[in-house]
């Protein structure tokens, strides 16, 4: 008995020990994706004022003029900007800390799905923001300052909500471009099949155009911009899952093949045509 005792009081210690290492790694990893946040943001603080100073460009074209309701209002749009630009260069480096952390427990095709979407996720996330940003946004501003000409209301546009509107649209579009990887994501892990997308793409064309709705003033040529280009994302999702498919149909049968030469007794065709 006192053995046994002793063996359950081993483990328990051992367990205590593999859990405080865990939390001391979590805690180590999160100061380190604190601290990049922190300095990106001060970094960033330094040319805030030059990127609403542009931002701010872009509707002076359509002639729009600004207003501050509050004293602080223009300094919160500069700290605004600056912590998105921290969080942006922190990302990369917060994926990395979750990867690294749950790496252990994961299987070789859920860390290669991992990588896949922390690199091309964000190469697609910077191509919607930059979609928005030369496409998107200058339709929208002009039909805005179109609707402002015909009204009797003289426009007084705040500052903070011209700011807001700006970067939510960035913000949705770059998610919006996300959706081939995180696609691909789910078909690699097996939680997604071709056939599901294909029979739902009918039910997809008619959200993808309610979606743009919703996003864009009620013009029919910025739903028509936005609609499209989800309608191609998702065709595009599609074909990517597709080559994905026939890649691992592959895999698998030359491992079978392998494996019946293997019971057979057979030579791979290297070693037959080998020197001794």
């Amino acid at each position: 008995m006192a053995e046994k005792t002793k063996s359950k009081a081993r483990q328990n210690n051992e367990k205590r020990m593999k859990l405080t290492g865990h939390l001391k790694e979590l805690r180590n990893r999160l100061i380190v994706c604190l601290l990049i946040l922190f300095i990106g943001t001060i970094v960033g603080l330094g040319f805030a004022p030059r990127v609403v100073e542009h931002l701010l460009g872009l509707g002076e074209v359509y002639g729009y003029q600004y207003v501050y309701l509050a004293p602080q209002e223009l300094l919160m749009q500069y700290m605004s900007v600056a912590l998105i630009f921290g969080l942006v260069c922190a990302m990369p480096v917060i994926m990395y800390e979750v990867w690294a952390f749950a790496r252990p427990g994961l299987t070789k095709r859920e860390n290669l799905a991992f990588v896949f979407s922390l690199i091309f996720g964000s190469i697609f996330f910077c191509v919607g923001v930059y979609f928005a940003y030369r496409i998107m946004l200058p339709t929208m501003l002009l039909f805005l300052s179109t609707l402002e000409n015909r009204a009797e209301v003289a426009a007084a546009i705040s500052v903070q909500n011209y700011i807001s509107f700006l970067l939510t649209i960035f913000i949705i579009f770059g998610v919006v471009f996300e959706l081939p990887v995180i696609s691909v994501v789910l078909n690699a892990l097996k939680l997604l099949k071709v056939e599901w997308m294909k029979k739902a793409r009918r039910f997809v064309i008619v959200i993808s155009f309610v979606v743009a709705a919703f996003i864009t003033p009620p013009d029919v040529i910025s739903q028509i911009m936005v609609g499209i280009p989800i309608i191609f994302l998702y065709q595009l999702s599609i074909i990517l899952c597709l080559i994905m498919e026939k890649l691992r149909r592959r895999r698998s049968g030359r491992k079978q093949a392998e494996e019946q030469r293997d019971e057979n007794g057979e030579e791979r065709p290297e070693e037959e045509g080998a020197e001794p």
